[in-house]
């Protein structure tokens, strides 16, 4: 007959369960392994997760008390706003503060998956080689606690998705067609299946926790908490390891698309060789009015003056329109530059996305095949110290938190440019905002929940629905009607064109043309460079 489970809760210190072991085995075997190395870096990890996500609630309780108090301070100056609106404010505000709360724990979480999470694996296989009960409970002990960051994390970050997904679900049916309708749909899909691996990522963090919990109880179905927790750790990477995949084949599809485009400058040789003919002939026509105009100078009688303003005046429209003809080459030559830069853009951020995709897939995959050998290994008694399970744990934790990382470090990367050379990406014809000092500037940096507002990314949507727009969007009037075309099948190859947004071509057109949609414009297409 097995012995019976007791119930602890998953938020019990680890560094108590870690303490309280100890004393155990030193009051029984009064042996030295509790002063072990292996001990103390256990004992020093639990202390310093539960140190540090105490800080981050606390972080994220300071944030709440200002949100609250600007919402508050928002909802009285809105007074006479209807029941409605305050409940999109309450939830607006909940969701504000669930997002800068899962962001606060993020870093903890990646401290988890990238050292503390394999090295647990690396000291219970040693324990189960050493026949060390002391550290094999003092590493459940690292577990519990590892896990049960892992879990605070996940948990907030699926109520986030899910009301972000519910947010853009309702956004696509207020805005029916169009740049908003598209963005809102895309963010529902995108958080919805978030929203889902979520859920699920938390279930396989709460199987790591009941499988750690029955490991430091010594209870006698620890092998089925592990077999269970093994096979919900290989589900859930299998998961993210397709979803990566999908991402990749997306990423893999666009780029194909826009280089398929060709490259600008033979796109538009022939057009370009035109506007120089013309540049050309208008050159000519202006030098022929001249030598009309010197001649008339010498002639004699009395229509030599009304023929000399005649020439004047044809002479004067000949030199506007050779100076219309290279304003327009020349501008022409700008727009196919612009055109190759953005282009070259949009396929730098698919290889990117295909690059991150496929090393966070492996990890992912390497780490669903760590969750097999576990739970192999908890049902034989054969590889119970088998060292593979733990090999793929760390190499899969590694993957990812080399992407992580990455990821990291370019975020922050551009935060600082945005604070300290706003003039790098600012708008044309907008003031820059004075640039912040280099210490200012790393602060900045390292507020990792901030996105950044005025980048490379935004810079380049700009570009390139000023080639797309319509004449009466201000800078876009002297593109021509060969470049505008390409710049919008640029938007079709990333997947803006009017299918996307419900609209026939000539709707998708005029929206292009309203000046009232050009925010709307710039983020969708910002959006989906970013996207696969």
């Amino acid at each position: 007959m097995s012995t019976p489970i007791h119930r602890t809760s998953t938020r019990q210190s680890a560094a108590v369960l870690t303490s309280a072991q100890q004393r155990r085995e030193g009051s029984r075997t009064g042996s030295t392994s509790a002063r072990s190395t292996e001990h103390a870096l256990l004992a020093m990890q639990s202390r310093a997760g539960n140190r540090a996500t105490t800080a981050a609630v606390q972080r994220a309780r300071d944030t709440a008390r200002d949100t609250a108090r600007d919402t508050e301070r928002d909802r009285a100056a809105e007074n006479g706003g209807a029941s409605a609106g305050a409940k999109k404010n309450y939830r607006d505000r909940i969701a504000a503060l669930l997002d800068r709360f899962k962001k606060n724990l993020e870093p903890i979480d990646t401290f988890i998956k990238g050292f503390q999470t394999p090295t647990n694996a690396a000291f219970t296989q040693q324990a189960a080689v050493s026949a060390n009960e002391g550290l094999k409970h003092s590493a459940a002990a690292s577990g519990t606690s590892a896990a049960s960051g892992n879990l605070l994390t996940e948990a907030a970050g699926t109520v986030v998705s899910g009301m972000d997904a519910y947010k853009n679900m309702k956004d696509a049916k207020k805005h029916e067609t169009g740049a908003n309708h598209h963005t809102a749909k895309k963010k529902a899909k995108t958080k919805g299946a978030d929203a889902v691996v979520g859920a699920a990522n938390s279930g396989s963090y709460s199987a790591a926790i009941a499988k750690e919990v029955t490991k430091v109880q010594k209870a006698a179905d620890a092998a089925v908490a592990s077999e269970a927790s093994g096979i919900a750790s290989a589900s859930i990477g299998a998961i993210k390891g397709m979803r990566s995949a999908f991402r990749v084949g997306g990423a893999a599809r666009k780029y194909k698309q826009v280089k398929n485009l060709g490259d600008p400058h033979l796109v538009h040789a022939g057009s370009l060789a035109r506007l120089n003919e013309s540049r050309e002939q208008a050159g000519w026509a202006a030098a022929e009015a001249y030598v009309a105009l010197d001649a008339y100078w010498g002639h004699e009688g009395q229509e030599r003056l009304e023929l000399v303003s005649e020439a004047i005046d044809a002479a004067w429209e000949a030199m506007g329109e050779a100076r219309d003809a290279a304003e327009s080459l020349q501008h022409a030559e700008r727009d196919v530059e612009k055109l190759s830069t953005v282009q070259g853009y949009a396929k730098k951020k698919q290889l990117t996305k295909m690059g991150k995709e496929t090393v966070s897939g492996g990890g992912e995959s390497t780490k669903a095949a760590a969750g097999i050998v576990t739970a192999v290994a908890a049902g034989t008694v054969g590889l119970a110290s088998n060292p593979v399970g733990w090999g793929l744990a760390g190499a899969g934790a590694g993957l990812v938190l080399g992407v992580t990382m990455y990821k990291a470090l370019r975020a922050a990367t551009k935060r600082y440019e945005e604070v300290h050379h706003p003039e790098r990406w600012a708008p044309k014809g907008e003031t820059p905002a004075e640039a912040a000092s280099r210490k200012e500037s790393l602060k900045h940096a390292l507020k990792f929940w901030k996105k950044v507002s005025k980048g490379e990314r935004q810079a380049m949507a700009r570009e390139i629905y000023a080639l797309a727009a319509g004449p009466d969007i201000s800078g876009s009037g002297s593109t021509t009607a060969e470049m505008r075309e390409s710049a919008r099948s640029l938007l079709i190859a990333l997947k803006s064109g009017p299918a996307k947004h419900k609209l026939e071509p000539e709707a998708w057109v005029e929206t292009l043309n309203d000046p009232a949609k050009t925010g709307d414009w710039i983020q969708e297409i910002a959006e989906q460079l970013a996207s696969g």
